[in-house]
């Protein structure tokens, strides 16, 4: 498939339905929300269709249709559960063992390939925050079902760096699956309080002294289950900074979830 960038675009109005679980009400529970279900996809059809912002198609499926999502690179294959990196048979690899980061599992939703990295790049830079919520909500549905934190916090900028660009899209991301999830967003609880360069532009090797102590965390997090969100995983070491902030102020776990894990070249 090819893909063509068309990213100027309304945002897709979100119709999807949280469910509860009630006990002894499965049944009717069930019936309920098939019956929803139904209304709202038939509401959806009587949506104006939108071009796709990948392939140019209208599509009614969301800021991308149908086709070009079951052709982007979701990660899929059996990976580290803590660094989130592919590797056989889904263990802990090597590196997480030898070295363990103080987050303790990650879960990325893409690997960071084309187009995947330029859509990111377009949320980022290209300021189209309606990249952000659909990201945010494909991210909660991966998460769904899995053992779920007690809070969100989303990787603080520098506010320096939060001027230039306008708005924080860790913190968009973080919101919407905070939203879909009902779980606590803690959006004030960590600062940058260094404005470092920014990692992408350092080699790999240089990047874990780039950010050290560069965040503060003010929450008590005693006894906590904390959940950091970010937009791309790369070496890991700017969200481990953030995990060690957090770690000082009494979080027992942390983890990472990111939309894309950047992988290995082969």
């Amino acid at each position: 498939m090819s893909f063509v960038f068309f990213v100027d675009t309304l945002p897709f109005p979100d119709l999807s339905l949280k469910a509860a679980h009630h006990p002894g009400k499965g049944d009717g529970l069930s019936i309920l929300q098939g019956t929803l279900l139904n209304i709202c996809s038939g509401m959806r059809q009587l949506l104006p269709a939108q071009p796709c912002v990948l392939c140019g198609s209208m599509s009614r499926d969301g800021l991308w249709c149908a086709a070009c999502d079951l052709a982007l690179p979701y990660l899929d294959a059996p990976h580290c559960p803590v660094c989130a990196l592919p590797v056989p048979g889904g263990e802990v690899c090597g590196h997480c063992l030898a070295h363990p980061p103080k987050f303790s599992r990650s879960v990325a939703l893409f690997g960071y390939t084309f187009p995947l990295d330029k859509l990111i790049h377009t949320m980022k830079y290209g300021e189209q925050l309606a990249l952000a919520h659909a990201f945010g909500r494909k991210l909660a549905q991966r998460l769904a079902g899995t053992p779920l934190p007690d809070c969100i916090i989303p990787m603080p900028l520098h506010p320096a760096r939060l001027r230039d660009r306008g708005f924080n899209q860790s913190l968009l991301l973080g919101t919407g699956i905070a939203r879909e999830l009902d779980i606590e967003l803690l959006p004030r609880a960590c600062h940058r309080v260094r404005d470092t360069p920014p990692q992408s532009a350092l080699p790999w090797d240089e990047r874990k002294n780039n950010v050290r102590g560069a965040f503060r965390c003010d929450a008590d997090l005693a006894g906590k289950h904390v959940a950091l969100v970010d937009d791309v995983l790369t070496t890991g070491a700017t969200l481990n900074a953030l995990a060690e902030a957090v770690k000082k102020r009494g979080a027992g776990e942390v983890s990472a979830w990111v939309v894309a894990r950047t992988l290995r070249k082969s």
